[in-house]
């Protein structure tokens, strides 16, 4: 039987649940379902601890290569610091916090991928699976397996549209965030495609097959990622709503 206390929420919350961002929101709302939290707390706080080791780190540098990168100008293109200040200030947020979040997936996965099992299993009302430390463990080479394949599918994405960000600096922060935001639904809806042992070409087919649900969520998702303090609850919050788009939009074509 459903959980009582989520059904209200979910009656409360399902037309805001119809979007991608929708979904995240409704991530809110999940985490702290009870029988939900204590496996939100091992990816809470590995979160919390890279995140805050990142910021402080970018904190320390901006200082010292905003300037030189300002001072690397031209004269008669002083005019242009008013548009890369900022610009530089929303790319760096944006590196880091995808960079820091691909590292803490790296180490959450397992944890993750138990979250994501919970949270299917309490939307459809079905037993959740008796996750222990052994099981834990035994998932970690499939798991880490999985975030290898995504990471390759990452890096020479990466590197071709990092150049082009910077080749053409209004069109290429664009085209950046939305691969970003891309990334996002790729990384946080995979985590219930690969409990489901679908394989990582096939999961990216079925997000591309529902482009706007994915991007509205992920878009969503790289938002806050870039939001100083609310970035440590998103990646739980992301598992938690990205589990339910699992349950509502995909389970049935896979299970």
């Amino acid at each position: 039987m459903k959980n009582s206390s989520y059904s209200a929420i979910n009656s409360e919350k399902k037309p805001l649940a119809l979007s991608g961002s929708g979904y995240f929101f409704k991530g809110f709302e999940l985490i702290k379902q009870k029988g939900i939290r204590r496996f939100v707390f091992i990816p809470l706080t590995i979160n919390i601890v890279l995140f805050s080791i990142a910021f402080y780190f970018m904190y320390l540098q901006l200082e010292h290569y905003i300037p030189s990168l300002m001072a690397w100008l031209p004269s008669w293109l002083d005019w242009l610091s008013v548009v890369l200040w900022p610009m530089a200030v929303l790319t760096i947020l944006i590196v880091f916090s995808f960079l820091f979040s691909t590292a803490a997936n790296w180490l959450a996965a397992p944890f993750n991928g138990l979250l994501s099992e919970k949270i299917e299993a309490m939307l459809s009302g079905k037993t959740a699976p008796h996750g222990n430390s052994l099981d834990i463990i035994k998932d970690i080479p499939r798991t880490l397996t999985r975030e290898w394949q995504k990471l390759r599918y990452y890096l020479p994405r990466a590197i071709g549209f990092f150049i082009i960000m910077w080749l053409l600096p209004v069109i290429g922060q664009v085209i950046w965030f939305l691969f970003i935001a891309w990334m996002m639904a790729v990384q946080y809806k995979d985590y219930a495609f690969d409990n489901h042992k679908v394989p990582f070409n096939v999961m990216k087919q079925a997000l591309k097959q529902r482009q706007k649900l994915s991007y509205s969520f992920g878009i969503t998702v790289a938002i806050f990622s870039m939001i100083p303090v609310v970035n440590l609850i998103v990646m739980p919050v992301a598992i938690c709503g990205a589990s339910a788009i699992w349950v509502d939009h995909y389970q049935k074509e896979f299970s």
